[in-house]
């Protein structure tokens, strides 16, 4: 009988010491994990970069993200089991042509799901100059590409207009972009990709003479993804919450000589086979620098032509930004901390404003970033980042100042479902 019992004592041992083997390293693990999530909140928390973002003025603060987490890949399903959030993006844009007033008016194009572009030239050009933009869905995604592109003014010198560029480039990703997936590789849309359709049908379009232009567009997808290719000195600004979350650096050779695609007429090649000479800063869209994004409910997405960069630096943007999204109600102060409005989503749509306001909260966002650069531009006392720049490389120059130029300026708002009032 204690035979029988010490074997069985014994067997029990066995057995427990078997489980504490399998069971040992997953619990090594995830006190590992605990422990380094511990750390990271603590290192986050005594950080400045990370305290920055919780101020309650305006305040430059960027998250930066490593370029692996950045192109990481996301399911479109939790681990879970629930759906992923599912965003929509409102957009608006506005413009200002050089030389002309700006009217808010008539300078300005809030977008429709359901309108689209489906041919070029199927719209009227707006009056944004030598700059220009489009936005259009991409297919029956739930995604949406949008951007900005500025014509070179240098060209003009050739006897060519450079909006005629900048504009086709426009209209053609927008309609490239309503007939997805028809002309792209499997998979979901890259915007350098779109960018090269784009810039192959400009080249192959004999109405297009010549020119050049950069461009910054993007790929917005329903589960929050955002990529962003951007090539030259056109950009973009990233917000959510009063905080900078990324900018976007410019694409040049030298001072002034940003990266752009281009379009050398046939006469002009023969000339330079003929008498020398190369192609010089002639870009292509797979020399666009490629950023990828997630966005969260009520962030704020600003992609802008240089007009608006060599007038407005980020933080003024930031400023302009969320004293606008503060005071519609975009944004609340909570004493500590932003949060979004419960009303978010009204405010983005036609008539959620008020009675007395048909603007959307995106197409006031607009306008007040267009209408301060154009103010800026036309200041000769405020030195804008152009002349800062002027007068770091070139201080004999003696320039003080804006830059007058061509503006334009898209915003999007990104709105999650399920998060507006159920009031």
């Amino acid at each position: 009988m204690r035979a029988a019992v010490r074997f069985l004592i014994s067997f029990l041992v066995l057995i427990i010491a078997i489980a504490m083997s399998f069971a040992g390293p997953r619990l090594v693990l995830q006190t590992k994990l605990s422990q380094a999530a511990g750390a990271g909140l603590t290192a986050c928390t005594r950080s400045p970069l990370c305290n920055a973002s919780l101020a309650r003025a305006p305040r430059l603060s960027y998250w930066l993200a490593s370029t692996a987490s950045a192109s990481r890949s996301y399911s479109a399903t939790a681990r879970n089991g629930s759906q992923m959030p599912k965003f929509t993006y409102q957009i608006s844009a506005s413009y200002s042509a050089k030389g002309h007033q700006f009217n808010p008016e008539y300078n300005l194009f809030n977008h429709n799901p359901f309108v689209r572009l489906t041919k070029k030239g199927g719209h009227k050009r707006p009056a944004s100059g030598q700059d220009s933009f489009f936005v259009n869905q991409i297919g029956d995604t739930g995604a949406v590409a949008f951007g900005v592109a500025d014509g070179v003014g240098g060209w003009t010198e050739s006897g060519i207009d450079p909006a005629d560029y900048a504009h086709g480039l426009c209209d053609y990703m927008a309609v490239a972009a309503n007939g997805y997936p028809e002309g792209f590789a499997k998979g979901p849309l890259h915007p350098k990709d779109l960018l090269q359709i784009g810039h192959d049908n400009v080249t192959s379009d004999d109405s297009i003479i010549g020119g050049g232009s950069t461009a910054c567009i993007a790929a917005a997808e329903p589960n929050g993804s955002v990529e962003v290719a951007n090539l030259g000195d056109s950009g973009f600004i990233h917000l959510g919450l009063n905080a900078v979350r990324y900018f976007s650096p410019p694409q040049t050779h030298a001072f002034n000589t940003p990266y752009q695609m281009s379009k050398i007429p046939a006469q002009m090649l023969a000339q330079m086979k003929l008498f020398g000479g190369s192609a010089a800063h002639a870009e292509t869209p797979k020399d666009s620098a490629v950023t990828n994004h997630k966005v969260k409910h009520g962030d704020v997405l600003v992609f802008a032509t240089d007009g608006v960069w060599d007038n407005l630096s980020p933080q003024d943007v930031l400023t302009i930004v969320g004293k606008n999204m503060t005071a519609l109600g975009g944004w609340i102060d909570a004493r500590e901390e932003f949060v979004v409005s419960p009303h978010l989503r009204n405010l983005t749509e036609r008539g959620g404003m008020s009675k007395s306001e048909n603007n959307t909260l995106q197409a006031l966002i607009a306008l007040a970033v267009t209408g301060e650069a154009k103010a800026a531009s036309l200041n000769t006392r405020r030195d804008g980042p152009f002349a800062k720049e002027v007068q770091k490389y070139y201080p004999g120059e003696n320039w003080h100042g804006g830059k007058p130029d061509d503006i334009c300026v898209v915003v999007a708002i990104a709105i999650e479902d399920g998060r507006e009032s159920k009031l």
